[in-house]
């Protein structure tokens, strides 16, 4: 536990180096857009950290985190739409998942667009999707077309990283204090939360 604490008080610090550099946003939107087409590590930790910085930064960091979310969803849908047994197969294998794309059809058919949506407000690994909705596409154009995909993605990421930077600028303030003196606890929270996406994604694709 000890080590995991130190793990999570170095992240902290890493992460506020960048928060408080001009380019801080530049950053955000780049990891934002890594993440939603083949990166693994998710944004809402630089987004916390900026917004707990800054917190009249919150809102304007929550939108470069989700026009960089939405942007790297679209090049995710792509790669998966031209590359998928090149490119998009090996990040499949990489999380345990190659035969995604046939079960997201499935689903899509059972759940609709429902389910990109769960796939972008919640800790499910959003790449998965982003790949398996262009791959699908591409072997059956009924199936989540790009303009759907867009659209949906657009109101999940916003719903999630708006209600996290809007929470942070409202009582990010006052708590600042504790969040400093909690972190290590909440970045562990944080990354059982990411461990239940998993689990969740899991259930879904099987």
């Amino acid at each position: 536990m000890k080590i995991l604490f130190e793990w999570a008080r170095n992240l902290k610090l890493w992460m506020e180096s960048f928060a408080d550099k001009p380019n801080a946003m530049y950053w955000l939107f780049l990891l934002s857009f890594a993440e939603s087409s083949f990166f693994p590590i998710p944004p809402d930790i630089l987004l916390i950290a900026i917004a707990v910085t800054f917190p009249k930064k919150a809102l304007q960091a929550a939108f470069w985190c989700t026009l960089g979310s939405v942007l790297g969803g679209i090049a995710g849908y792509y790669l998966g739409y031209y590359f998928m047994p090149t490119l998009g197969m090996p990040i499949l294998e990489f999380y345990g998942k190659p035969e995604a794309m046939e079960i997201f059809a499935s689903k899509y058919d059972e759940y609709g667009q429902g389910m990109l949506l769960l796939a972008a407000f919640t800790p499910i690994p959003f790449k998965l999707f982003t790949l398996a909705s262009g791959a699908t596409n591409y072997a059956n154009p009924e199936v989540m077309q790009i303009g759907v995909f867009t659209i949906t993605s657009a109101i999940g990421r916003a719903a999630r990283f708006f209600l996290v930077a809007g929470i942070i600028r409202i009582w990010g303030p006052p708590m600042k204090p504790w969040i400093d003196k909690n972190f290590e606890k909440l970045t562990i929270a944080f990354t059982l939360l990411l461990i239940g996406g998993f689990v969740i994604y899991k259930y879904l694709l099987h």
